[in-house]
């Protein structure tokens, strides 16, 4: 075949031609022969000489279309005459639906062959004729003239218009009661699903070409009317179910439906519509009925039916605030069961109690969860703020909450020598980081924690260092560095001093040789360690046996430490001290002060108390304190109970002990209610320092700021720490207007100036 442009006979071409196009669109059988000397008739149409016969083809072409759609409708798919049931058949052959699916099918088959056909007239007029989108936007362009389609895209309009636009709303009544049967799960013919959904398909194909608006005749003719048919069908269904269910047995049967629902949407619709079937579906049979739903919501999460509360997370979360009872009345049952839970304790481990108690709930919840309601981070939300109310809730608003102490009381208790081995200890103090996330005092731990540190670190009662590392690594993660900065100058601190001791015994050996006793000193910082009301330095006579050795080391440190200044607290130091007047020999570990006393005995067999306190320089306090240890461990006698001045003290001489190796010290390491309220103080004095400066830093970088705006800023910078009062703060700010940091403005009462 020559490509070169030719005259052509245009009526005797199109008589040709439109046989071939007869026969594609029929689906009938066409020669290869005559299939490639038709390509060859629609290109020599197109390039014709002297003028194209392009638009002539293209007209009679779509002349010849509509005739053939109108002629397959009124003879195929509805000649006149022929009355179909209104009622979807069981046997849906030989119905409209079925006729309208057959004619679909082979129509659509055969206007694909004949776009193909018709490619050249496609790709090299129709296409070159449609606007751009440069034309579009820019171009001065008649909108009144009609752009042509492509072949194929015309014949699915027609089909559009002549076919489906008559008989649209038959076929959908059809449809719809196909579907409604299928619902109702009656036997239809096998060969419904498939007339089912090439009909409904038809509808999307006939505008997939469109690229704006491909869906509206689809949804305009079916969906629209798909999703009122369903709705009323499920409202009538959810009204069925009522009568006969009660909550958890509903909420299975409304899972099976949309299970089965949305089975049945992936079967026979265009995916846009799955969901808005399911909205339908779930607004009808859910929302309209939350009221039922939420009638046994309180008891299944008493009891914790799992199943039922995974189906009512299940039904209730697609829908708007749908899970919001169910979230409010979960965070009040664990709430419950937390104060249930931590309101009994009682004992010295009451810590413990509390802590593993607390955990307990978390994990059972936490578990809970991740099992019903698929670790939602609504219900993850919920937990937290009810462990959070449960922690940090006070007994009365007088008093303190207790839960930063306990916390810390537990950690104390895991990281002083034990049984335990190093893994439990581990597993442990990682937990108790969850509970101590849901703190609001942070600050009352820190100084608690603090406090039980140095002691650790003092009378060297820490089972591991590299457990005490690990937790307050833990605590810098969770609060960051500034949280355990002291801590770790302690650290240093202790590792100081042994670097110290032993270049103090190297000292010795090169002067003057031994001193008598194994001396460890500890030198402490006096701004890191919170050594609390022990600051203030207790009066005490030393013993002539400690004489020699502390103003030795005196003498080594200030050589190598020009201008420091050593305060000696010898209420926090302890020592070996070794028996030789009894019949067997004992080693016993004792406070300084205990070791005072037993020295006044070295001369003598008895004292009075008066002697003994005058002798030492002690408080009466302390002194009566650290005897009662002695007195408890039956090293010495008393010629009475009450310790007055004239109380005459002896040596246990009969004493006898199975172990040779003892302490009595544990009893004055024990924190002591007077402790607890000094720490707790301190606190509050830090607390209003922080706040104090940390108004002074906002005012600073502000220069003016409303009252309001000024708080805000405060609760979110403390808020890591600790969760101040408004009160509080108040004072706070009343305090720097007094010292003239901050100003109120003249303009207004409510706002506030940096003085510079």
């Amino acid at each position: 075949m020559s490509l070169k442009p030719k005259k052509v006979d245009f009526d005797q071409t199109w008589q040709e031609l439109r046989e071939t196009v007869k026969e594609v669109i029929t689906l009938g059988n066409v020669e290869r022969s005559i299939w490639n000397h038709r390509f060859g008739d629609v290109y020599s149409l197109c390039v014709a000489l002297p003028v194209p016969f392009a638009d002539r083809l293209y007209q009679e072409t779509k002349q010849f279309l509509e005739n053939h759609v109108q002629n397959f409708l009124a003879t195929q798919v509805a000649p006149p005459g022929r009355i179909d049931e209104d009622n979807f058949s069981h046997d849906i052959t030989g119905s409209l639906l079925h006729r309208y699916y057959i004619a679909w099918n082979e129509y659509s088959k055969g206007i694909g062959y004949l776009n193909f056909l018709y490619q050249y007239l496609n790709q090299q007029h129709i296409k070159k004729q449609r606007m751009s989108e440069a034309e579009i936007i820019y171009g001065s362009v008649n909108f009144e003239t009609q752009e042509l389609m492509e072949i194929g895209e015309l014949g699915l309009d027609i089909w559009r218009v002549y076919m489906i636009q008559s008989l649209g709303d038959q076929l959908v009544k059809q449809i719809l009661d196909g579907i409604r049967e299928d619902r109702l799960g009656s036997n239809l013919n096998p060969k419904s699903d498939e007339i089912l959904y090439g009909a409904i398909q038809s509808f999307v194909q006939v505008q997939d070409y469109q690229k704006k608006g491909n869906l509206k005749m689809y949804q305009e003719l079916f969906e629209t009317p798909m999703l009122e048919a369903s709705g009323e069908f499920y409202r009538s269904e959810a009204l069925r179910l009522l009568q006969k269910c009660s909550v958890s047995q509903y909420m299975d049967e409304v899972i099976k439906k949309l299970e089965e629902e949305n089975r049945r949407a992936q079967k026979y619709l265009h995916t846009s519509s799955i969901s808005k079937l399911r909205k339908q579906c779930e607004e009808r049979m859910i929302t309209d009925h939350s009221e039922f739903l939420y009638s046994e919501c309180k008891e299944m999460v008493s009891q914790e039916k799992r199943t039922d509360l995974s189906n009512m997370y299940t039904l209730l979360k697609p829908i708007p605030d749908g899970l919001k009872i169910l979230i409010q009345t979960f965070l009040d049952h664990i709430k419950n069961e937390g104060i249930e839970t931590i309101s009994t304790l009682k004992g010295d481990n009451i810590h413990i109690q509390f802590v593993e108690n607390m955990l307990q709930v978390h994990h059972k919840y936490e578990e809970l969860i991740a099992h019903t309601f698929k670790n939602d981070p609504l219900f993850l939300s919920a937990l937290d703020k009810a462990c959070a109310n449960v922690i940090n809730k006070r007994i009365n608003e007088k008093q303190t909450c207790r839960s930063a102490e306990l916390v810390a009381k537990y950690c104390d208790s895991l990281l002083k020598k034990s049984k335990s081995t190093e893994s439990e200890i581990d597993s442990k103090l990682t937990n108790s980081i969850t509970i101590f996330k849901y703190i609001e005092d942070k600050d009352i731990y820190q100084k608690f924690y603090s406090r039980m540190l140095a002691k650790r670190l003092i009378h060297e009662l820490s089972q591991s260092m590299d457990a005490e590392e690990a937790m307050i690594n833990r605590l810098k993660q969770a609060c960051g560095y500034e949280f355990t900065n002291k801590l770790h100058r302690m650290f240093t601190d202790i590792s100081v001093s042994t670097d110290l001791n032993n270049k103090f015994n190297s000292s010795l050996k090169d002067t003057c040789g031994e001193l008598g006793v194994n001396l460890s000193i500890k030198v402490l910082q006096a701004g890191a360690w919170p050594l609390g009301p022990t600051q203030v330095v207790i009066p005490f006579s030393i013993p002539p046996e400690f004489e020699r050795s502390i103003r030795m080391y005196e003498n080594f440190y200030h050589k190598n430490f020009n201008g420091r200044k050593l305060t000696w607290l010898h209420h926090l130091c302890h020592g070996e001290l070794k028996t030789t007047y009894l019949s067997k020999e004992y080693i016993i570990i004792m406070q300084t002060y205990q070791m005072a006393m037993l020295l006044l005995f070295e001369t003598v067999n008895e004292m009075t108390c008066k002697e003994m306190q005058e002798t030492l320089q002690l408080t009466a306090e302390t002194f009566q304190k650290h005897l009662q240890g002695l007195l408890e461990s039956k090293l010495i006698t008393t010629s009475s109970e009450e310790l007055e001045d004239d109380t005459i003290v002896k040596l246990n001489l009969d004493y006898s002990n199975k172990r040779t190796k003892f302490k009595i010290t544990a009893a004055m390491q024990k924190e002591t209610p007077q402790e607890v309220e000094h720490t707790l103080s301190s606190v509050d004095e830090d607390r209003k320092l922080y706040l104090q400066a940390a108004i002074v830093r906002i005012m600073k970088s502000r220069k003016i700021l409303k009252h309001n705006a000024l708080i805000q800023e405060i609760l979110s910078q403390s808020k890591v720490s600790f969760a101040p009062s408004i009160s509080m703060i108040k004072k706070c700010i009343e305090s720097l207007i007094d010292k003239q940091y901050i100003e109120r403005t003249a303009s207004a009462g409510d706002e506030y100036s940096y003085v510079a």
